[in-house]
């Protein structure tokens, strides 16, 4: 199932991304986002590697950008890219280890390169 969510990532007509925000996470990906958007993120297609034991793996690291506000970053939005996407497909935790992405600062500041250093997603068990 997890291979799945990668599927819907890079299910759209261009790549998926992940956008950083400062400010609480929403309770889910169905919750509308709060907080500033400080980075957006192009993810490669695939954006994961396969599947291990559910656990979905960015497939290439450091991926790189540059801030468009300040602040802190704290939570994430993963979502398939273009037309015919599905949209947001999952949330998760910011830091700068032990999250779910993590990144070489949570500090971002306007035009300075901040780099995702690791992210994972995994598949709850049922």
């Amino acid at each position: 199932m997890a291979d799945k969510v990668d599927d819907l990532i890079n299910g759209g007509s261009a790549a998926g991304t992940v956008k950083v925000y400062s400010g609480t996470q929403p309770v889910n990906a169905n919750t509308a986002i709060t907080g500033t958007l400080l980075a957006t993120f192009t993810l490669d297609n695939p954006a994961f590697g396969a599947a291990s034991a559910g656990v979905l793996t960015l497939a290439a690291t450091p991926i790189s950008t540059t801030g468009v506000a300040a602040g802190t970053a704290t939570h994430f939005r993963c979502a398939s890219g273009g037309t015919g996407g599905a949209g947001t497909v999952f949330d998760g935790s910011v830091s700068t280890s032990g999250a779910q992405l993590n990144l070489n600062t949570t500090t971002i500041s306007v035009g300075v390169t901040v780099q995702i250093t690791s992210g994972f997603f995994t598949m709850p068990a049922s």
